[in-house]
């Protein structure tokens, strides 16, 4: 079966207040992660492209899992466990198991950003947290930091897919 996202991309409104700024670059970033899978099966989707066994669903599982971290757990204050923790490996949310589908992989990703809008929604940008290593951040540095940590991987993600099929742009 070809991925389709059900994302719709939108550009970001560049006279945007702050906020909106700030959450609408983020949701420009997810979506475009997800405009690289479209038209790719399965297996193209999990195909180890570099030397370390990065592919485009791990990507997506390992976003999820950071989405989940900073907003779920550090921001939200939810003691639920890492959502792809696996003790003594640190790169398992990297890798999409044998398990692990497209559509579990992908709906898992947007229900966690989902949550994390929500959240984001309804605090202030100024709002303080100490982080698990103890420095303080407020929910404007956690926006920043994820819009960042998110287009660094879309960065990949153009590479691995150019390397698979040779598209570009997206």
């Amino acid at each position: 079966m070809v991925f389709t996202s059900s994302v719709e991309r939108s550009s970001p409104d560049r006279l945007a207040n702050e906020r909106d700024a700030l959450t609408q670059q983020l949701d420009f970033h997810r979506a475009t992660l997800l405009r690289k899978l479209d038209g790719l099966d399965d297996e193209a989707l999990r195909r180890p492209m570099t030397a370390s066994g990065l592919s485009l669903l791990g990507l997506v599982k390992h976003l999820a899992d950071t989405e989940h971290s900073w907003f779920i757990k550090i921001y939200g204050g939810s003691t639920e466990p890492d959502l792809y923790a696996v003790p003594g490996d640190r790169e398992a949310e990297f890798r999409a198991e044998p398990g692990e589908t497209t559509d579990g992989l992908v709906g898992q990703y947007l229900q966690v950003c989902e949550r994390a809008s929500a959240l984001v929604a309804a605090g202030d940008l100024d709002d303080v947290v100490t982080t698990p290593w103890g420095s303080e951040a407020n929910l404007r540095a956690i926006l920043l930091h994820m819009t960042q940590e998110t287009a660094r991987h879309n960065g990949h993600a153009d590479i691995i897919r150019e390397a698979i099929d040779g598209a570009t742009g997206h």
